[in-house]
């Protein structure tokens, strides 16, 4: 071997060859892995359903923005949101003509047929009926006008806002007293609520025994009957401004009044099928009458005492 080369070859040092490493290639988006067992789903659900679905991809198909507008766009929903609407419409019909059978609507809105000037005739008539002359309920074809037009018609109006301003009242007195509770005045306006449920039965059970055909409806009854409470809220205000004589003296009047209020009136509805067919006055059933109209009207001042002269101290 040439000298020189010896040389070279002891003074250089030998290079050592690594093996070459192989490039492996970055998959795209759109290729899979060729080692890869399942083909990966989640950046097609990282993306959203409103992606359009491209060929050949395993992604979920594409949904609209909004639900709501696909349920709205779909003709099966259409029908049945037309179908319920009909059943809808049909059942409404049902209840607006079977309502009256349960709740005399039609009636009830003649009991509130009332304006201003009724009020203040009416609660002048209740407060002095002594004055009046004529107790005839007007018709027109066989049908009471409306009891605006008649003072003498009754009404709901005035006996159900004298109830709600006899329990307020009966709360003021309670309060001015420091016997105000919540339960105390419930059991106020149950008691007089239970009182005239009493009485509307007790009536229409003697109506029944004594076999009088009348047109006094249960409605007309309740009317009547309501008128008590007016005189109730005047005595017991008067008690509380001047004490117990002022109580007595304006219950007392009213008690009187009402009285006369409700003979005057129940005559010509219990008596008057009597006087039509010109029964004698002293003939048995037509005492039983009388003596109906007189109960009934002797039991209004008692009430009206024992509803309120614990309210008065």
């Amino acid at each position: 071997m040439h000298p020189a080369g010896l040389a070279a070859a002891a003074g250089t040092p030998r290079l050592r060859k690594w093996p070459s490493k192989r490039r492996i290639p970055v998959s795209q988006p759109g290729m899979a892995d060729p080692h890869q067992l399942f083909d990966d789903t989640s950046s097609a659900q990282s993306r959203g359903y409103g992606a359009q679905r491209a060929p050949g991809d395993l992604s979920y198909p594409a949904a609209s923005a909004t639900p709501q507008a696909a349920f709205l766009a779909d003709p099966v929903s259409n029908m049945a949101m037309a179908y319920g609407s009909s059943l809808a419409a049909q059942g409404k019909e049902l209840v607006d003509k079977n309502i009256d059978r349960f709740i005399p609507v039609t009636k009830l809105k003649y009991y509130f047929a009332v304006d201003t000037m009724y009020v203040g005739r009416k609660l002048g008539l209740l407060f002095f009926p002594y004055l009046h002359q004529d107790w005839e309920v007007q018709y027109q074809q066989d049908t009471p006008v409306a009891p605006r037009f008649d003072v003498n018609a009754p009404d709901l109006y005035i006996p159900a806002m004298a109830f709600i301003t006899y329990v307020l009242v009966a709360g003021l007195a309670l309060g001015t007293q420091d016997r105000f509770s919540p339960d105390l005045l419930g059991l106020q306006a149950s008691s007089a609520l239970a009182w005239l449920t009493l009485e509307v039965l007790a009536i229409l059970l003697s109506l029944y025994l004594v076999t009088v055909n009348t047109d006094l409806t249960t409605i007309d009854l309740v009317a009547f009957l309501g008128y008590k409470y007016v005189g109730m809220i005047g005595g017991v205000l008067m008690g509380l401004l001047f004490g117990k004589i002022g109580y007595y003296l304006v219950l007392g009047w009213c008690c009187v009044s009402i009285f006369v209020f409700m003979i005057r009136t129940l005559r010509l509805k219990i008596l008057a099928e009597a006087a039509a067919e010109g029964v004698p006055v002293r003939e048995a059933r037509n005492q039983l009458r009388m003596y109906l109209t007189m109960a009934v009207a002797a039991a209004q001042p008692l009430l009206m005492y024992w509803l309120t002269f614990h309210l008065v101290r």
